[in-house]
């Protein structure tokens, strides 16, 4: 299902800063990885509104998802490493969470739990300086 996100992905190709010797000035390695939200296609209206509570602080005013890499001197390289990241947010972000399952606590933590409050009890009392 996320191969089909892949065809309405665009991408900006910039200078990235960093090494780079004589080709730094020349080449546009940096890569930005520009989806729509609310244009997609292949995602339902409740995907979107999940993707766009989860991923909020990625996304710009226009409710566009963005992303950069300019990890490696080769745009190849950025940009396959920019959808790789894109994939496994968007994944993440529809990952249904686990229903937390309240628990209540054995009848042994209880029982340590009230030994120690007893010991610390014998503790202060001790400390106590009493007016015989």
């Amino acid at each position: 299902m996320f191969e089909k996100l892949i065809s309405e992905v665009k991408y900006k190709f910039s200078r990235s800063s960093g090494p780079g010797g004589q080709s730094v000035n020349k080449v546009s390695t940096q890569v930005e990885l520009l989806f729509d939200i609310d244009s997609s296609v292949f995602l339902s209206d409740k995907e979107k509104i999940i993707i766009s509570e989860k991923l909020k602080n990625r996304i710009t005013n226009d409710g566009i998802l963005a992303l950069k890499c300019d990890e490696t001197r080769s745009q190849l390289k950025n940009k396959e490493l920019v959808l790789q990241r894109f994939l496994k947010l968007v994944e993440e972000a529809l990952k249904p969470e686990k229903e937390r399952k309240p628990t209540k606590p054995s009848p042994a933590s209880k029982e340590k739990r009230l030994r120690n409050k007893k010991i610390q009890s014998e503790k202060k009392k001790d400390r106590k300086i009493t007016d015989d």
